[in-house]
């Protein structure tokens, strides 16, 4: 694994400043970059946001940390990013934390039988 060492970063390759949503995986980092786009049609802005698969070659950066990404060559599949530095560290926050689901039960109502009237 000495080849990812050797990883270089040209001058001129584009860099962005995100968030790490993401540090389950050794080496590899997911970072979120977030923007806003007005719609075509009613002008109003829409929150957008790409994810980053990003080499981390210290672990340096934990969930929550603001990073700053460059553009490299694909090291894997999904990783064509490399960690620069880090930013800001968190403070004990996750930038977004994992939905969890609700473990209340649904309250059914119970189907009663209504009763006939007789003709009488």
């Amino acid at each position: 694994m000495d080849r990812l060492k050797e990883i270089k970063i040209p001058e001129r390759s584009p860099r962005r400043v995100g968030i790490v949503e993401s540090d389950t995986r050794d080496k590899t980092r997911k970072v979120a970059i977030r923007f806003t786009v007005m719609h075509p049609k009613y002008g109003k802005y829409i929150r957008r946001r790409t994810l980053l698969h990003v080499h981390d070659e210290d672990n340096a950066s934990k969930a929550g940390d603001r990073v700053e990404v460059a553009e490299c060559r694909p090291i894997s599949k999904t990783k064509s990013w490399v960690l620069l530095r880090v930013l800001e560290t968190s403070v004990g926050a996750i930038a977004a934390p994992a939905r969890k689901k609700s473990t209340t039960k649904k309250k059914t109502k119970k189907k009663t039988k209504k009763k006939k009237k007789s003709k009488s």
